[in-house]
């Protein structure tokens, strides 16, 4: 599955809006608006590209925007409730993954493939990477002591 570049900073922006949601929810503190230009530092996003992809998927319903000096993104939904596959399909402006013909010797083949990477997408939540990305990250602090 190739992913296109549009996609691929539509995941990592949306990213990090989850990631920004757990962890103002793990400081029990209300979740501000997020600049974009912090999104597009932490996640080396060219800024004026990443206006229009966050412009998109306000479009289809993942963000929304608080306008003024302390406005900025925030999720639409919560992030348990936005699958990566549908983000992917709204980007990408598709129904489903495959592209394979009945009169491919493969197709049957290609297509159980397409299946199951959609099932993956489908079934993982923004939540789910957020908090596994933290706990990977978290796990392994060094410990400088003497």
């Amino acid at each position: 599955m190739n992913i296109s570049v549009k996609s691929e900073y539509a995941l990592k922006a949306v990213f990090d809006l989850a990631s920004q949601h757990l962890n103002s929810r793990l400081n029990s503190t209300p979740m501000p608006p997020v600049k974009i230009a912090e999104i597009a530092r932490r996640q080396k996003i060219p800024q004026k590209f990443l206006e229009l992809i966050l412009a998109g998927l306000k479009q289809n319903g993942f963000v929304d925007s608080r306008r003024g000096a302390e406005g900025g993104y925030l999720l639409a939904r919560p992030p348990e409730s936005i699958t990566v596959g549908e983000v992917l399909r709204a980007v990408e402006n598709v129904k489903g993954y495959s592209k394979t013909q009945a009169s491919d010797p493969f197709g049957d083949i290609w297509n159980r493939v397409d299946a199951a990477v959609s099932a993956v997408l489908d079934e993982t939540t923004f939540a789910e990477l957020a908090r596994d990305w933290r706990e990977k990250n978290t796990q392994y602090v060094p410990n400088w002591e003497i």
